[in-house]
């Protein structure tokens, strides 16, 4: 064999072995993007000083019928891990009235924070979202998890992504 055959090999394997990473890695590759949003509340939601903990980013908008049914879902997501570290971060889409978003979220109770993307910067920092429900989860250390799953989430499957993220249950006293 030649060198330069044996070079070439070398150079695939190397490419498809940093690819594969890439792709496996359980923190993913592609960071998320650093933003301040400003929640239907008044308060700023700085996502770099999220680091440390998962964060989901959920957008969503006031007429799709599978975001309303996945809220109750996030609700209880929230309502079990909020006080081991999780983050969840509604985003109603642009097009949506203002008060029609206050209106939905309060009428099905949601108490994670709800971000009002108006201009759709939020959006277009993820990628330019434009189909709703499209899910973010960011790991502890920034990196997307699940980069941009349009559709409902599978509970189960972001549970379990998002478990082993957060820190042991501390015992009731």
């Amino acid at each position: 064999m030649k060198a330069k055959d044996i070079a070439f090999i070398v150079i695939v394997i190397a490419l498809v072995g940093t690819l594969s990473w890439l792709w496996l890695s359980p923190s993913g590759a592609t960071p998320a993007p650093n933003l301040q949003m400003t929640a239907l509340d008044g308060r700023t939601i700085d996502l770099a000083q999220k680091r440390g903990r998962p964060v989901l980013v959920v957008f969503w908008a006031t007429t799709c019928p599978g975001c309303i049914k996945e809220m109750p879902h996030l609700i209880e997501l929230y309502n079990d891990y909020a006080g081991r570290g999780l983050e969840i971060i509604g985003v109603a889409m642009a097009y949506d009235e203002d008060a029609a978003v206050r209106e939905l979220v309060r009428l099905r109770g949601v108490n994670y924070p709800i971000v009002h993307d108006t201009d759709g910067s939020i959006a277009q920092a993820f990628g330019d979202v434009t189909l709703t429900p499209t899910s973010y989860l960011i790991a502890p250390n920034g990196r997307m998890v699940i980069n941009k799953h349009l559709g409902d989430l599978d509970m189960d499957a972001v549970r379990s992504r998002i478990v082993p993220m957060l820190p042991p249950a501390q015992p009731e006293q």
